[in-house]
């Protein structure tokens, strides 16, 4: 079962981040059309609810990536490659938050300017 679990929550975190990657690209491409005057509000409200759709993904990736810490595997590449991969998922983990605040942020700005 704690297999099964793990896999999943891994597919989560995962089709999480590309959903929210998914919303930048749509609030971002919406904003570019060029639409009449009767459709605004139609786009604006897509837009909305890209943008919302955009928070439950970042929230579902902390809360699987949180989960992915209790059923996290150490030390299966040996003990030297455990201590550098553990360096690059901090790495990683600080690239991606500063991603993920900056995205959000301007999905935000594009939608609520």
């Amino acid at each position: 079962m704690k297999k099964l679990l793990t896999i999943l929550i891994g597919f989560v975190h995962d089709f999480a981040a590309g959903g929210w990657a998914a919303t930048v690209f749509a609030v971002w491409w919406l904003e570019r059309q060029v639409v009449a005057a009767e459709a605004v509000a139609l786009v604006v409200g897509l837009q909305k609810n890209f943008f919302y759709l955009g928070l439950f993904c970042v929230f579902l990736v902390m809360a699987t990536g949180a989960g992915r810490s209790f059923t996290y595997v150490g030390n299966v590449y040996g003990e030297d490659a455990e201590k550098v991969r553990r360096r690059m998922l901090l790495v990683k983990h600080v690239v991606l938050f500063v991603l993920f605040g900056l995205g959000t942020w301007w999905q935000y700005s594009l939608v609520f300017s």
